[in-house]
């Protein structure tokens, strides 16, 4: 369902009334520009009030918003931009940026940094980086996000065991968990997500290619020895016992409440960093984690992690107010009063200045994620390219069942299992 607030509701009404009334030429004085997004209801809220402070602010701006759930929000989106009625600020993701943005129907950010109105001087360029198409930033991210790794630092020192180092490879976690695991008889890591397709498009990126060719067509590398030495690197640590067998995490379904971390039967957990709070909280504060950087392999060029933008805002190309619009995202980006409300609900701010206004009012477990986000921040792998046509297809009609699942349940060989992985993919990609 797609919301719009009550100046879209009774338009029809007010322009009546004020023909009615004679005051047609009053509301001709205010700047009418919309703008539009998806989200929770928690964030509606939080937007539509840093909507109204900015209107406080801009008396001469009427900004009319609408906000739906993701699917209707593009479903609204591509209908709109069919009928060139697209609204002057639209939130955008990561995963159609450069589509939108190569078909003409954004205009670049660039001249508004140039100009002042978009201030970007607190804005590390690895921040920026998500935005940009063929060199042009077309988004400005309103949060970020990183994998990680959860560390149990109380299981940690009670094994007796260091820390790894912030560039540890997957060589490394593998003498990690032997030794965590014959410690502390536990999982030195909880759940299969280490042979998540996630893992491996990090790894590609640490070892310096994309995981697809530049026009979708293909996979972007022709070496599949860094997958094969993964996948037998974990059923090294299964037969081990140091990570769980596919049958043993299924005791785990559920949510973060129920992880092995939280049970206190693994020491280690992959998670994204927007999603570590609940983890924490499932935890409760008497328990001591850390968020880590990401295992790379021995081989690679640079880190494992790299920044994704949670989501960005946008102008569209028609809008005719571009200047208040950027004005807008500006104020959305680098106002503490905006942020203290927005409380980095669409993930953590690029402005180092706003993360720094926001660390006194975070718990343990912001912080934490702002302190890790800050930390990968300097050794960061530029990030991949959006996902291609196809993907959704790749991994859960073929990664999945095909591959991963066959392979941590002992069914086929690592090397069948990557070669149909290859097969089935090419099939995949080829139709693009």
């Amino acid at each position: 369902m797609v919301h719009h607030n009550r100046k879209v509701l009774i338009l029809l009404s007010v322009v009546a009334l004020l023909l009615l009334v004679g005051g047609a030429a009053l509301a001709q004085d205010k700047q009418e520009m919309r703008l539009v997004w998806w989200g929770s209801q928690n964030r509606h809220d939080r937007t539509i009030a840093v909507v109204e402070m900015y209107e406080a602010a801009h008396p001469e701006v009427d900004i009319v918003y609408e906000f739906a759930n993701f699917n209707d929000y593009w479903t609204l989106m591509n209908t709109q931009a069919a009928g060139g009625e697209l609204a002057c600020v639209m939130q955008h993701d990561y995963a159609y940026l450069s589509e939108w943005a190569r078909n003409g129907l954004l205009q670049p950010l660039d001249p508004f940094i140039e100009s002042g109105i978009l201030d970007t001087t607190n804005i590390d360029d690895v921040f920026l980086q998500g935005g940009r198409v063929d060199g042009q930033l077309y988004g400005l991210s309103l949060g970020t996000n990183t994998q990680s790794m959860i560390l149990d630092l109380d299981a940690f020192e009670a094994a007796g065991v260091e820390l790894p180092a912030a560039d540890w490879t997957w060589d490394d976690f593998d003498a990690i968990a032997l030794e965590l695991h014959e410690k502390l008889g536990t999982w030195a890591y909880g759940s299969p997500t280490l042979g998540d397709d996630q893992i491996w498009t990090a790894m590609m990126v640490s070892l310096g290619t994309n995981p697809f060719s530049a026009d979708n067509t293909d996979f972007g590398y022709t070496d599949d020895q860094p997958i094969i030495d993964h996948f037998n690197r974990l059923l090294r640590l299964q037969e081990a016992g140091a990570i769980m067998t596919p049958e043993e995490a299924s005791q785990y379904s559920g949510g973060p409440e129920n992880s092995p971390i939280v049970a206190g039967s693994a020491a280690m957990q992959y998670q994204w960093s927007n999603q570590v709070v609940a983890i924490f909280a499932a935890a409760g504060a008497e328990r001591h984690f850390k968020l880590w950087t990401m295992p790379r392999p021995a081989d690679a060029v640079g880190a494992a992690n790299y920044l994704k933008p949670s989501l960005f805002f946008s102008i569209t190309a028609d809008c005719a107010m571009p200047e208040v619009a950027a004005d807008l995202i500006n104020f959305f980006t680098n106002s503490p009063e905006a942020n203290d409300i927005l409380a980095a609900e669409r993930g953590v701010p690029v402005s180092s200045v706003i993360r720094e206004h926001l660390l006194p009012s975070l718990d343990a477990s912001g912080a934490e994620t702002f302190s890790f986000l800050e930390m990968v921040a300097q050794d960061a792998s530029p990030i991949f390219p959006p996902n291609p046509p196809g993907y959704n297809d790749l991994r859960n009609n073929v990664w999945t069942p095909l591959f991963h699942d066959p392979v941590l349940y002992g069914q086929i060989s690592v090397e069948e299992g990557v070669a149909i992985f290859r097969s089935e993919g090419q099939a995949i990609l080829s139709g693009n």
